[in-house]
C-alpha cells in the first residue's frame, strides 16, 4: 500500500470535484483545504504563471502567494487571508483549466518522488520556503514582459509540489530553481534597461 496518500494529483481533483459553483471564493477554498493550504494553493496559484492566462492574474497570484508565504515564514499551522482577498472570487472554469493541464506532470513527478530528506521538509526548512516564496510574490508584480512570470511561478510550483509530497529533495531542488530564476528575471530586467537606453 502506497503510504503517500492522497496524492497531489488526488489532492487537486478533489478540491476541483468539491467546488459545485460557478464562482469560488479563495477564502472558500483556503477553508476546505485546512492544514494541507499551503502546498496546494502554491500550486494553485503558481500554475497560472506557467500557462496563458488572462493579463492582470500574475498580480493577483504574487499578492496571494506573498501571503501564504509570509504566514509560512512566521511558522503558522493555519492560513489567514484579509477580508478583501478571502472574498474575491475566479470562475470554476479557471481552476478547472489549471487542474486538467497540469494534472499529467504532476502524475508524471509523483512516479519518483517519495517522503525523503525530512530535515529539508522540517518546520525550519518550512520557514525558509515562506520566506523564498515572499521573495517570488514580489518578482511576479513586476511588469517583466516575455515570459518573465515563468521562472517564479515554476519555482513556487516546485516547492508546492514538495511540500504535499514531504520530499525534502523537491524542496532543495525549489531553492536552486529559486537562484536560477533570480539569474534569469536579472537578465531580463538587464536586456530591457539597455533597449530602453539605447531607444531613447
Amino acid at each position: 500500500m502506497d503510504h503517500r496518500t492522497p496524492r497531489t494529483s488526488e489532492l487537486l481533483a478533489a478540491v476541483l470535484a468539491a467546488q459545485e459553483e460557478d464562482q469560488i471564493a479563495i477564502g472558500d477554498l483556503v477553508n476546505a483545504l485546512r492544514n494541507r493550504a499551503f502546498g496546494i494553493l502554491f500550486l494553485i496559484f503558481g500554475i497560472p504563471n506557467c500557462i496563458p492566462m488572462p493579463p492582470g492574474i500574475p498580480v493577483v497570484c504574487g499578492i496571494i502567494l506573498g501571503l501564504i508565504g509570509l504566514q509560512m515564514m512566521l511558522g503558522r499551522q493555519e492560513l489567514w487571508l484579509p477580508a478583501w482577498i478571502a472574498r474575491r472570487t475566479f470562475s470554476r472554469a479557471m481552476l478547472e483549466s489549471i487542474v486538467t493541464r497540469s494534472r499529467p506532470w504532476i502524475e508524471r513527478f509523483e512516479r519518483v518522488s517519495r517522503p525523503r530528506f525530512e530535515k529539508f521538509a522540517g518546520p525550519t526548512a518550512r520557514r525558509v520556503v515562506g520566506a523564498t516564496v515572499v521573495l517570488l510574490g514580489f518578482i511576479l508584480l513586476l511588469p517583466i514582459p516575455f515570459l518573465g512570470n515563468l521562472p517564479p511561478g515554476f519555482t513556487v510550483c516546485i516547492f508546492g509540489l514538495g511540500l504535499v509530497e514531504r520530499d525534502g529533495l523537491v524542496i532543495l531542488a525549489g531553492f536552486a530553481a529559486t537562484i536560477l530564476g533570480l539569474m534569469v528575471t536579472a537578465l531580463m530586467s538587464w536586456a530591457i534597461y539597455q533597449g530602453a537606453v539605447a531607444i531613447f
